[in-house]
């Protein structure tokens, strides 16, 4: 059995043992919901409704409802792509990297975390395919077989990179978080009194019985899939902002792109996964598993990621200064001081200053601080995407094009929809599939619960 210091905080609290821990990951699926479950559940439908009339109202009239103009071609809708993305990456990462370094905190969070990816992911999807105008031939991004005669995919598009690297990563993304959930469904199947719900499980849970056997297979095959997961999550960000760094608006083709945009959806991603579980936790009466000390694990990460950002925005300024362009030095001014001083100042104060609070011990630990600052950085990081298409596209090489966008309620709608979707989604999920892998969970009680830290001491 691994030792750990009697010093170290517990990650499991009130004396669980392994029967209290089935118990209570099974309870928000045996037993009725809430009515904070209720409540948020229907806000969130009401949310998606009201973006699925939008989108259907875009899927009809066309794209001219949103406040695109000849001079800004993208804007709202690739900016959520850009951040939905980005929150759908702390998942993999919490879950396939931590695991490869043997983290035992991540254990009563990366399933919530994983169900967040895919959820994001799902959103994103939906912006380029409707960007397109005529979704019904989203069908051409994919690699077909040439049975349309002379008309053929284009290859060469940047769109299709999105599609070969998000479509992989959701891929390996649904399958590492399906094959974690399995001895879990075992358990809800095994506790079923009702007919259906048993089935139900029998079939999602594969035939595990527990034996030795199958622990070992899911050891190894965990292992290969965060291998796998680790450097797909470098990549689907990296291949983003390629798309950006391909073309030759000034703030837009520098070579930093890359590892910024990755640490970017990282420090969003993280403060996703803080917001959910803060709200998780509540509503379905975890607080013994997800503790203030998992959260002041996850405040670090925002707050070191928070700093990478900080100085890759800093970068920017710099190269811009250093290189002598007056149209990269330009754009670089007209983001601060431009029309739009508003969103640049609004993005450096949510993604550089707030995290820095998350230096002093008292306001990391505290719930109601860390939820704040949660919903602060996403707002940054959405601002950030928004910076860099809007202020990058609205003033380009010709004055005589320059202009202004602002969305219109199609736009906000949609935006909102997604919003609306992804909750929709995780509440459903929180109520059907268990929300801590009760299994690995098991693993640390006898090393990292409150109890045994106890008897340790005694």
């Amino acid at each position: 059995m691994h030792y750990e210091s009697p010093i170290r905080e517990p990650l499991i609290l009130d004396d669980k043992s392994l029967h209290d821990i089935t118990e209570d990951v099974a309870r928000p699926i045996e037993g009725s919901a809430n009515k904070w479950w209720w409540i948020l559940f229907l806000f969130s439908l009401t949310a998606f409704a009201w973006g699925a009339g939008c989108l259907a109202y875009t899927a009809g009239v066309g794209i001219g409802v949103w406040g695109l103009n000849k001079t800004i071609g993208w804007a709202w809708d690739i900016t959520n792509f850009v951040w939905w993305v980005g929150i759908g990456h702390a998942g993999t990462l919490i879950s396939a990297v931590l695991l490869l370094f043997r983290q035992k905190w991540r254990l009563s969070i990366n399933r919530s975390a994983e169900a967040m990816t895919i959820f994001a992911v799902v959103q994103a999807g939906l912006f380029p395919i409707f960007h397109m105008g005529r979704p019904w031939l989203a069908y051409f991004v994919l690699p077909l077989p040439n049975n349309f005669g002379s008309l053929w995919v284009n290859f060469n598009s940047p769109l299709l990179w999105d599609v070969f690297a998000i479509s992989t990563y959701l891929t390996v993304s649904l399958v590492f978080w399906y094959m974690g959930l399995i001895p879990d469904f075992a358990m809800i199947r095994d506790r079923a009194k009702k007919t259906l719900t048993k089935k139900i499980y029998t079939v999602l849970s594969f035939g595990w019985s527990g034996r030795a056997k199958h622990w070992q297979r899911f050891e190894e095959l965990s292992l290969v899939l965060a291998g796998l997961a680790t450097p797909l999550v470098l990549s689907v960000h990296t291949i983003v902002s390629m798309d950006f760094a391909t073309s030759v608006i000034p703030g837009w083709h520098t070579t930093i792109f890359p590892p910024y945009f990755v640490a970017g959806a990282i420090f969003s991603g993280f403060a996703m996964v803080q917001t959910l579980l803060l709200v998780m936790r509540k509503v379905v009466f975890m607080e013994s598993y997800i503790t203030i000390k998992h959260i002041e694990y996850m405040n670090i990460v925002i707050m070191v990621t928070g700093s990478i950002v900080g100085v890759a925005y800093i970068t920017e300024l710099f190269i811009a200064w250093y290189s002598g362009v007056e149209f990269e030095q330009y754009a670089f001014l007209n983001r601060a001081t431009g029309p739009y001083w508003w969103a640049y100042w609004a993005m450096m104060t949510c993604n550089v200053f707030s995290p820095q609070f998350m230096w002093f011990k008292k306001l990391r630990t505290s719930i109601a601080f860390t939820f704040f600052i949660s919903i602060v950085v996403n707002i940054g990081m959405w601002f950030e995407r928004f910076v860099i298409i809007v202020t990058s596209l609205h003033r380009d090489y010709l004055p005589s094009s320059w202009s202004m966008f602002s969305p219109t309620f199609v736009d906000i709608g949609i935006f909102v929809g997604t919003i609306g979707f992804f909750f929709v989604l995780f509440l459903i999920y929180a109520r059907t599939f268990p929300v801590i892998a009760q299994a690995e969970l098991k693993t640390i009680v006898k090393s990292s619960s409150s109890q045994s830290k106890k008897n340790h001491h005694e």
